[in-house]
C-alpha cells in the first residue's frame, strides 16, 4: 500500500454561494460549489505537494457523486469513500451581507456523513498514513461518528501516527457541555491541537492564549497553536512557544475555510520538518490567501505560492507582515 502523508476524513457538502452580497431570501443565482473542513484541509495539502487520503459516506445521489469527483479531480485519494442510499447528501448555504458577516445555514441533520460508522474505518490505510488531521466536527454529527472517531484514535495510536486535532467547534450541531467533554477526550489524545480562541476559551475557561495552550497541554509533551485571526497565532511546544504575527490582508473576501487553509500550512510545515514556529508562519500565509477568493477550497493556494508570500511578494506585490 502505497505512503501517504495525512489521512483525514468527515462531512463534505455540497455549497450554495449566493452570487450577490444580499440577505438569503433576495437572493436567486448560487454558484455550485463544496465546502467541509476535513476536504479542504486535504485539498489544501495537496496542492502544498503533499499526499493526502480523505474518505466519507457520501450520498448515492448528484450531490454525493458531485464531492467525489471533485475531491478526486484534486488529486486526493479517495478510495475508500463508501455511498449509502439510506440518507442524503448533506448541503449549506452561504448568506453574505457584507464581507465581514457571512452567516451559514445548514442541511445536513441525517446526511449521508452521519451514518459514518467504526466499521467505515481502514486500518491498514489509516496506518500507511504519518498523521491524521481529525476535527471536532465529526464527533458531533451522530453516536456512530462519535465512536469512528475514537476508534480512529485507538488505530492512531497502535501504529504510531501522530494526531493533529482542530476542534472546529459547531454548536449548531451539539450543547456546549457536550461540545466541551468530547473535545476535551479527543484533545488529551492529540499531539498537535489548533483551536481558535473562542474554543480555547470554551473547553479551557481560560481567557489568554497562554493560559488556553497550558491547560490544553494537560502537563504532556503536546504542541497547541492558538489561533490569534489578523493577528497570527500564539504557539507553545515544549519550551519553545512565542507569537507569530499574521499578514496583513488588503481585501476580505471570504473568510471561511481560513482555519482549515491555516491547518493544511501548519501541517505541511511538520512535513517538512519545519521548527513551529515556521510551521505557523507557513500557516498564518495560507490563511491570509485563502481569504481574498469566493468559496471554502477555491482560494488554497500552491506551494509557490505560499512562498512567496512568506518572502514578502504576492502576485508582484509587497506583501506586509
Amino acid at each position: 500500500m502505497e505512503k501517504l502523508d495525512v489521512v483525514t476524513f468527515g462531512e463534505t457538502m455540497v455549497l450554495f454561494n449566493p452570487e450577490q452580497m444580499l440577505p438569503l431570501e433576495y437572493n436567486h443565482k448560487f454558484l455550485k460549489q463544496i465546502g467541509g473542513a476535513e476536504s479542504n484541509v486535504a485539498i489544501g495539502l495537496q496542492r502544498l505537494g503533499h499526499k493526502v487520503g480523505w474518505f466519507s459516506k457520501l450520498g448515492n445521489d448528484p450531490f454525493g457523486r458531485y464531492i467525489h469527483k471533485f475531491v478526486r479531480g484534486e488529486g486526493i485519494d479517495t478510495s475508500r469513500c463508501k455511498y449509502t442510499d439510506e440518507a442524503p447528501t448533506g448541503l449549506f448555504f452561504k448568506e453574505k451581507r457584507s464581507s465581514t458577516d457571512i452567516r451559514v445555514f445548514y442541511y445536513r441533520k441525517n446526511s449521508a456523513a452521519s451514518l459514518l460508522s467504526e466499521e467505515d474505518l481502514d486500518e491498514e490505510y489509516m496506518a500507511s498514513a504519518k498523521i491524521l488531521h481529525l476535527t471536532g466536527i465529526t464527533p458531533a454529527l451522530s453516536a456512530s461518528c462519535r465512536k469512528a472517531i475514537f476508534k480512529a484514535i485507538e488505530i492512531a495510536k497502535k501504529h504510531n501516527v501522530k494526531i493533529v486535532f482542530d476542534p472546529n467547534i459547531r454548536l449548531k450541531l451539539w450543547s456546549k457541555e457536550e461540545a466541551k467533554d468530547i473535545l476535551i477526550q479527543i484533545a488529551k489524545e492529540a499531539d498537535i491541537i489548533l483551536p481558535g480562541m473562542d474554543e480555547g476559551e470554551l473547553m479551557t475557561g481560560k481567557k489568554t492564549p497562554e493560559e488556553i495552550a497550558e491547560a490544553l497541554s494537560f502537563g504532556q509533551n503536546k504542541t497547541v497553536i492558538i489561533k490569534l485571526g489578523e493577528k497570527g497565532a500564539y504557539f507553545e511546544s515544549g519550551d519553545d512557544k512565542g507569537y507569530v504575527e499574521g499578514f496583513q490582508v488588503t481585501q476580505i473576501v471570504d473568510p471561511v475555510g481560513a482555519g482549515d487553509g491555516f491547518a493544511a500550512g501548519v501541517i505541511s510545515g511538520i512535513l517538512r520538518n519545519e521548527p513551529t514556529s515556521q510551521a505557523v508562519r507557513r500557516g498564518n500565509a495560507v490563511g491570509a490567501i485563502v481569504v481574498g477568493v469566493n468559496g471554502d477550497v477555491e482560494g488554497l493556494p500552491s506551494s509557490e505560492e505560499v512562498e512567496q508570500m512568506l518572502n514578502g511578494q504576492k502576485d508582484g506585490q509587497d506583501v506586509k507582515r
